[in-house]
């Protein structure tokens, strides 16, 4: 019987998720290399990258994959639904869904074990619906 050892808690990782709990903008592991990078210099773009697929793999955060585009992170590892500006690409969390679009209570669908899902909105964010007037 293969023996799973418990995951090190490193620095970095610990920098990461907390500067990633911090934020509601759901970051690119790009974004995340900018923002954990000014207070840990020597941190590589791959130990971004890799911290975050662990921190995914072990139900801390949530990898977001919205509508084919570069990968982005979300804090809150609790699924829920979200909203994308089709001009700038922002990502935002959508709270207050209308009861009969909520999925949370839902546990088959079709013949389907619902395990989860995904919920994607999109529109104009409030910045890029400013710009347009």
């Amino acid at each position: 019987m293969e023996r799973t050892r418990p995951r090190r808690n490193t620095r970095q990782r610990q920098a990461i998720l907390e500067a990633l709990k911090k934020l509601t903008t759901h970051p690119t592991a790009s974004d995340m290399y900018e923002i954990v990078s000014k207070d840990m210099p020597r941190i590589s773009l791959g130990t971004v990258y890799r911290n975050l697929e662990l921190l995914v793999k072990d139900g801390s955060i949530q990898k977001l994959n919205v509508s084919g585009k570069e990968a982005r992170y979300d804090g809150t590892p609790e699924t829920h639904a979200h909203v994308r500006c089709l001009k700038c690409n922002r990502v935002d969390d959508v709270h207050d869904l209308p009861d009969d679009l909520d999925a949370g209570g839902i546990s088959t669908l079709g013949g389907y074990e619902i395990l989860g899902y995904h919920l994607e909105f999109y529109g104009h964010c409030p910045a890029c619906k400013k710009k347009k007037k």
